[in-house]
């Protein structure tokens, strides 16, 4: 499931859970690696792990008996289309207000055509 920018930076509201992205940055992991890193019971990672794929932020695989979560790409890339969108326009509204803002005489006399 892809990220839905939104449910994805919701998701990376909590501090466990950035830490856990934090460390699958670094690769795959199982979720006794992981809970070994942070001051969480391994349920807890799992609810947390659950909570990131929900989101589309981490994938898993069966690896023997193991099963190791990893960071989605698609979902990395998604919240980055997010947050860009949000920038946009963002700069945008900026652009538009000073644009808009009525210039001061000081400012005209700076801008006089033929300088």
């Amino acid at each position: 499931m892809a990220a839905y920018g939104g449910q994805a930076l919701a998701a990376l509201g909590d501090p466990t859970r950035q830490s856990i992205v934090e460390l699958l940055a670094d690769g795959p992991r199982a979720v006794g690696d992981i809970a070994a890193h942070l001051p969480v019971s391994r349920p807890a990672v799992s609810q947390h792990l659950r909570v990131l794929k929900a989101a589309g932020l981490v994938t898993d695989r069966q690896a023997g008996t193991r099963r190791l979560y990893q960071l989605d790409p698609d979902g990395a890339d998604a919240v980055r289309a997010y947050v860009d969108r949000l920038w946009s326009r963002a700069l945008a509204a900026f652009k538009d207000a000073v644009e808009s803002e009525p210039r001061s005489e000081s400012e005209e006399s700076q801008h006089e055509p033929g300088d």
